[in-house]
């Protein structure tokens, strides 16, 4: 990956110095070369230039976006009056790298291709030497990892809500505002919930010194703070170690420390630091966790100059088992998965089977499943039910995703159960995980600090089931007590057996001798 950066990172001043200076149009050797500007191209990835040189036959070339920087052109050569190259492609491992094409049509350049999800098809018009300085990609170096960072934040996995499920990019001053007021007013706050949390989509542009503005849907981030601080409540905001963040906002490549002294003077207590299109420059562990590193350093020297302790989210996919180096980046809590949706198969493939080793899991640093759909109405009552028990059996963050305006009574009362939230919430932080499988049945099991064994049983089939628990299965010789996390209920023994509905979950909590 080294290697691939310093080419790209070289590969355009090259080209830039093979050309003439000044404003005159570039000669060409074919007719391919020069410099091609392109205007008004789709957002991703936003090409903005190619440029071309030949020698002796031998073609080099790159085209830059916004998103990727130069995109170096591999084995570029023509063939049938059209110049073909291919170039490296991001998260297909089927296709690591695609075929692009470039034709002379009228004295513009037709280039197409493909990276990622995204289709080019756009034309570019001839360009100078001058032109190319000022459309250059500008590099950033990264610094080395330093000594571990060390935090006392996040005792417990941390509580809130999250603008994206819901919103996405769509969010806004007044809507933030909304919810923190309906997180006081419903009860969530007394249950637990603190953060409010702003996703993608509130940038706007960097001033003349470089300091991100947000976008006009937020006029005062200060004011906003001091406002959801007044409810008795904590907020978040988002950002990307690359150029681009997911949504295609501006992200913090080349402004990390300068972001991060924005968001503690704005008042933020928490950033979620998405890898997005920082993916195509850091592209193995030593590169992700120096990106996170940086920034997560930049955030330690922001809160002792601001007394403000920010939270730090990491999210890069689950990647290079990020669990077990998260908290030396100054990382709170890292997900281990890509994003969640709102149905029951993608829910379950997370929570079952993505949801990170439980070795990594404790206080002051949690692995994190993504956010809770729960009231958005993908799923029914019962994959919910199982949808929150598997999210506190795993001592996960609990942030949730759903309009807090709109939520029903029942959804309520899911989200505000107390007795599932102390599971999540407990002192000894331990990430529960299965003990027993049988056929489409998990049995997990999660320690409690007060040395009871909080138990669930999943049905992860589409038909009701039975299923019996024994003392062995929270390790213990005998059980004495038996509490009913969802209903309450309490009992002396276990029962002969469970009938646990498809796709759905019961969870107790017992206490008894411990096995010898």
């Amino acid at each position: 990956m080294k290697h691939a950066l310093i080419k790209a990172a070289t590969l355009a001043p090259m080209l830039a110095g093979a050309l003439l200076a000044g404003t005159s149009p570039v000669l060409a050797k074919t007719a391919y070369d020069g410099v091609w500007l392109f205007d008004d191209t789709p957002p991703t990835p936003g090409v903005t230039m190619m440029q071309i040189t030949s020698k002796g036959g031998k073609i080099a070339g790159s085209v830059t976006t916004k998103w990727y920087g130069p995109v170096e052109m591999m084995n570029p050569h023509i063939e049938g009056g059209v110049l073909k190259f291919e170039a490296r492609n991001l998260n297909d491992r089927d296709h690591p790298t695609r075929s692009w094409s470039v034709a002379i049509e009228d004295g513009h350049a037709h280039l197409k291709g493909r990276i990622w999800e995204s289709e080019v098809d756009s034309t570019g018009r001839p360009g100078t030497a001058k032109d190319a300085k000022a459309r250059a990609f500008q590099f950033t170096a990264l610094p080395a990892m330093g000594t571990p960072i060390p935090s006392k934040l996040a005792a417990t996995p941390p509580m809130g809500w999250s603008s994206w499920n819901k919103f996405a990019e769509h969010i806004d001053d007044k809507t933030v505002r909304a919810m923190a007021d309906a997180m006081v007013s419903s009860g969530l706050r007394d249950a637990g919930y603190i953060y409010i949390n702003i996703d993608d989509g509130w940038q706007g542009e960097r001033d003349a010194k470089g300091v991100l503005q947000p976008n006009a849907k937020f006029p005062d981030m200060k004011a906003l703070t001091a406002y959801v601080h007044s409810k008795g409540l904590k907020i978040g905001i988002y950002s990307s170690q690359g150029p681009k963040t997911c949504a295609g906002y501006i992200g913090s490549y080349g402004h990390v420390k300068q972001d991060a002294d924005t968001y503690a003077d704005w008042g933020f207590d928490y950033l979620k630091y998405d890898l997005c299109s920082g993916e195509w420059f850091y592209a193995d562990a030593d590169t992700v966790k120096r990106s996170y590193y940086e920034m997560g350093k930049a955030l330690q020297e922001a809160g002792k100059r601001t007394g403000r302790d920010i939270l730090f989210s990491l999210c890069e996919y689950g990647r290079f088992d990020v669990g077990s180096w998260g908290r030396d980046v100054g990382g709170q809590l890292w997900r281990t998965t890509g994003d969640i949706t709102d149905d029951y198969p993608t829910m379950a493939k997370i929570g079952f089977d993505k949801n990170g080793n439980p070795a990594w899991a404790g206080p002051h640093g949690w692995n994190d499943p993504d956010m809770l759909e729960i009231g958005n109405g993908g799923m029914s009552a019962d994959e919910y039910r199982t949808h929150m028990s598997l999210w506190a059996m795993s001592a996960a963050p609990l942030m949730m995703g759903h309009d807090l305006r709109e939520m029903s009574a029942e959804t309520l009362a899911m989200l505000t159960n107390r007795r599932v939230i102390a599971v999540d919430q407990d002192a000894l932080g331990v990430q529960g995980k299965a003990v027993r499988k049988a056929g489409t049945m998990e049995v997990w099991s999660k320690p409690l600090a007060d040395g009871r064994v909080a138990l669930a049983l999943f049905n992860r089939g589409d038909a009701p089931a039975p299923l019996a628990l024994a003392p062995a299965d929270a390790g213990l010789a005998a059980i004495d007590s038996v509490e009913d996390v969802w209903s309450g209920a309490r009992s002396a023994a276990l029962p002969a057996g469970y009938q646990v509905p498809a796709r759905g979950v019961v969870m107790v909590v017992v206490h008894g001798a411990e096995a010898s």
